[in-house]
């Protein structure tokens, strides 16, 4: 059951997509307090209860403890003491005596207090003109499903889109290209992308090439393409203020893009230097803008990321002078402790700066917005800006799209990546515990860069991210200019790495399918344990492992120099040991709680009691998706009666989804086996 509740005058975000009469009666799950300016809410939590959500942000499964601020920041240290990230996910589950679902549709600052200024008390804080929707069910998944119809069906990427992708930024040329495709190649490593980073555009312009660079970009790509590689590259959000790059002046004639309250387009600083912000907000601006990108499909393209659109601000013209003119005056200073931090404080405060957001405005087709208020929606509408534009472009064709900015919503468009990660042990924790949380809010494509962005990664790092990575949808090694190269023929031997890849595309069959799943029948793709065991309290304690769509549970090793790991088994089931496609085991496991041993070149997954898991069945000449054979598999699973499975396959990348002709049903009892629990394809 839904409820929604409205206040204030709030403007229609898009979050939803379904149709729900307001309730004139007073909200039942919490208190409320109004004031002039904002809408408190209260929960009084019991000791047990667990408060899951809020997709993209820091810290565990559960989020009690800690306080966080929906506001997208641009921020690469997601370290546990910082309150914002890049996306913005108002929603979250009170799991306990009561359990029920909330969702806070406000684009401006929200203040979630989950038991940080008292532990007993959930205090959400949002602006007074906000739509709140109150969700009750009668289990988790229940909660969650509802939800997902509320705000509409999540984006499926092509299928090529789950292959194993590279990026960096620093890929300056087509010569550095091909040296990557190569350097995978060599040591017959799948590869299915390649990225461009902001390195491949003319000075930074959006929607243009760097011809030096590549000479013949459209022949280019499609030799790639006959590879059956796809190259993916950077939009950004701010386009260059230059005199005779066109994107820049039709944005001006025609007034696409966003205004100080004068009247005069804004004027920021981003990789260019400075910068107009398009009107992301206004219809026509956004028509205009997504356009664009057939500028590159044109060229072959057939898959983007959008990046800095929270939006990233370096400086403005305004602030920037007001901090030069104080630092100036501190020339002569004898700087002492206070005045010294303060200097420092000042050249920081330039970035993403609070004065800045408030001095721009959005015309949202007549109506005169201040930016602070819709903050949140900036890198949703820009991504709905491309998603539109491609159904005019390429209306029958799965284009990838994914961002970094996002809010509620913006799943219906594209995915997301979790941003500018750290080569941390700690990072490769968060991405496991962020994952289940994004799925609550409908964004089912996503992943976080392997290997870590910031920082040099180390061998051992890498492969454990893997594997973890090679079941998350987006299956991405991205890293940042000035660090350790991080491609995964780098690192000496290429054994480990090739067999942990090649194991994501035996796996491809299964992954593919549950995602399917998951966005066609509005579920999780990524599930805590507590979701699929709600009776059992062990099951919701556990904030390192995960369910991966119906059959498999995981527990990735996430501790550095660890030969193994702890895991915790909510019932009896089939433990897979993993070091190639070819190379498995097999061990029945008791419920209960166990130490495992997981080599530094094991993949270790459990599956159910009477499920089954399709294997695609390699050769060495399966370098892409496009070299799976899809006419058989091979079969594992766990049996003691019977089980069933349901198969989804299609062609990938048209955007007809028929139940009738791309899911097919298998049935297997204990007597079907090969062994006990295998079946040969």
């Amino acid at each position: 059951m839904i409820k929604k509740y409205v206040f204030g005058n709030p403007i229609e975000t898009g979050a939803t997509v379904q149709k729900i009469p307001e309730s004139l009666s007073k909200i039942s799950v919490m208190q409320m307090e109004k004031t002039e300016d904002k809408v408190v809410l209260f929960y009084n939590m019991e000791k047990e209860d667990i408060v899951y959500g809020l997709g993209e942000q820091v810290r565990g499964i559960n989020k009690r403890g800690f306080s966080y601020i929906s506001y997208a920041t641009d921020d690469p240290i997601h370290t546990e003491g910082k309150h914002s990230l890049y996306g913005i996910h108002n929603f979250l589950i009170v799991s306990g005596k009561w359990t029920f679902g909330i969702f806070i549709d406000d684009p401006g600052k929200v203040i979630f207090d989950v038991g940080e200024t008292s532990m007993e008390t959930l205090k959400i804080t949002a602006g007074k003109d906000c739509v709140i929707y109150t969700i009750e069910a009668e289990s988790l998944k229940g909660i969650v499903k509802q939800f997902r119809q509320l705000v509409g069906r999540s984006y499926i990427p092509p299928k090529w889109a789950f292959g194993y992708q590279q990026s960096r930024w620093g890929y300056e040329n087509q010569k550095d290209i091909k040296d990557v495709i190569s350097g995978y190649k060599d040591h017959k490593i799948p590869l299915e992308a390649v990225y461009l980073d902001i390195d491949y555009m003319e000075h930074y312009k959006d929607f243009t090439v760097d011809k030096e660079k590549f000479s013949d970009f459209p022949k280019f790509v499609n030799e790639l393409k006959e590879q059956n590689i796809h190259l993916v590259p950077i939009i950004d959000a701010g386009v260059k203020i230059e005199e005779g790059y066109s994107v820049y002046e039709e944005g001006v004639e025609n007034n696409y893009f966003c205004k100080e309250e004068d009247g005069k387009d804004f004027t920021a600083a981003v990789w260019p230097g400075k910068v107009h912000f398009p009107d992301m907000l206004n219809t026509k601006a956004r028509e205009w803008f997504g356009g664009k990108y057939e500028l590159l499909t044109k060229q072959g393209i057939d898959g983007f990321w959008n990046d800095m659109n929270e939006p990233a601000i370096f400086y403005s013209e305004e602030n920037l002078k007001k901090v030069l003119e104080e630092i100036i005056a501190m020339k002569d200073e004898n700087l002492d402790i206070h005045s010294f931090f303060h200097l420092k404080d000042l050249v920081g405060s330039l970035s993403n700066s609070s004065i800045d957001y408030a001095a721009f405005y959005h015309n949202m087709d007549g109506l005169k917005i201040c930016h602070k208020d819709v903050h949140n929606l900036y890198g949703f509408y820009m991504t709905k800006a491309a998603a539109e534009a491609f159904e005019k472009i390429e209306p029958k064709k799965r284009i990838l799209l994914f961002s970094r900015s996002s809010y509620i919503g913006m799943h219906r468009y594209g995915g997301i990546w979790t941003g500018d990660n750290h080569a941390w042990w700690q990072q490769l924790l968060l991405s496991i515990q962020q994952m289940p949380s994004l799925n609550m809010c409908g964004i089912l494509y996503t992943g976080s860069d392997i290997g870590g962005f910031g920082g040099d990664t180390t061998k051992d790092l890498l492969l454990r991210w893997l594997e973890f990575g090679i079941f998350t949808p987006l299956m991405r090694n991205h890293s940042a200019a000035g660090t350790r190269k991080q491609e995964v023929y780098q690192f000496g031997d290429t054994k480990d790495f090739r067999n942990i890849i090649r194991i994501r595309y035996a796996l491809i069959p299964y992954l593919y399918s549950e995602f399917m799943k998951a966005a066609l029948e509005d579920e999780m793709y990524f599930r805590p344990l507590a979701f699929d065991y709600p009776e059992d309290t062990s099951a919701k304690r556990v904030e390192d492992q995960l369910m991966v769509g119906e059959s498999i549970m995981i527990a990735p090793v996430y501790i550095q120099n660890a030969y193994g790991r702890y895991i915790y088994l909510p019932e009896e089931m089939l433990m897979v040991r993993m070091k190639s496609p070819e190379e498995k085991q097999f061990e029945v496991w008791e419920k209960g709680d166990h130490y495992i041993e997981i080599a530094l070149n094991e993949v270790v997954f459990f599956i159910k009691k009477n499920h089954m898991l399709p294997l695609a069945i390699l050769d060495d000449m399966v370098n892409t998706t496009a070299d799976l054979d899809e006419s058989r598999y091979e079969w594992i699973g766990f049996a003691e009666e019977r089980a069933e499975y349901t198969l989804y396959r299609d062609d990938g990348i048209s955007k007809t989804y028929t139940p009738q002709k791309d899911w097919k049903s298998y049935v297997f009892s204990e007597e079907d086996f090969a062994d006990k629990y295998q079946i040969l394809g």
